[in-house]
C-alpha cells in the first residue's frame, strides 16, 4: 500500500485545450520511459551558479530550451542538440521525469496525424559547463538568467510547469 501512495505523490494531471482538443497532461517524476513508449519532445531546466536560463524562442516567448528528436536521434542526443541550438550551452544532463500527453478524450484527435494517442515529452536538469556566444542562428533570439523564484512571472505555460521546475531544481 506504501508504494502505491508513493507513485501517487508522483504524478500530477490536468486537462489543457489544444488546438480546441481536450488533452490529459500527467507529470510523472522520476518514472522512467519505456522503449516501447513514443517521445515526441525533450525539455531542459538549464541551470548555472542558481540561476535558470531561458530563450526567447519564436512563437513561444521566453521558455526552457528543447524540441523535437529528429530522426535517428536518442533522446539525449536531441536534447543536447537543442540545448546547443536554443541556448549556445553544453552541460551534463540527469533525467527528472516526463509529461504523458494523453488524447484518449480528445474528440479532435486525427489517428493519422503527427502525435501518438498517447506521447511522451521528457524533462531533464542541465547543468551547464561551457557557454559559448549567443549567435542567433536558429529559432531563438536571445537568453536570459532568472531566479528560480521568477520563473513564472516570465513563462506562461501550464500549471505543471511549476512541478517541473520544483523537481528539477531540488
Amino acid at each position: 500500500m506504501m508504494e502505491k501512495n508513493m507513485e501517487a505523490k508522483q504524478e500530477k494531471s490536468i486537462y489543457v485545450n489544444w488546438g480546441g482538443g481536450k488533452v490529459k497532461l500527467t507529470w510523472k517524476k522520476d518514472i522512467p520511459i519505456l522503449p516501447s513508449q513514443i517521445v515526441t519532445s525533450v525539455h531542459a531546466i538549464c541551470v548555472k551558479d542558481g540561476l535558470v536560463m531561458l530563450a526567447l524562442i519564436e512563437g513561444r516567448g521566453f521558455n526552457i530550451l528543447g524540441g523535437h528528436i529528429e530522426k535517428g536521434e536518442k533522446i539525449e542526443q536531441a536534447l543536447l542538440r537543442e540545448i546547443y541550438e536554443e541556448g549556445y550551452v553544453k552541460g551534463n544532463l540527469t533525467y527528472i521525469g516526463c509529461i504523458e500527453v494523453n488524447h484518449e478524450e480528445n474528440l479532435l484527435f486525427d489517428p493519422n496525424g503527427k502525435y501518438p494517442l498517447i506521447g511522451y515529452q521528457a524533462f531533464y536538469r542541465c547543468d551547464i559547463t561551457h557557454i559559448y556566444p549567443f549567435e542567433r542562428q536558429y529559432e531563438s533570439r536571445t537568453r536570459i538568467w532568472v531566479e528560480a523564484s521568477e520563473i513564472t512571472y516570465v513563462i506562461h505555460d501550464h500549471e505543471l510547469i511549476k512541478f517541473i521546475f520544483e523537481d528539477a531544481l531540488n
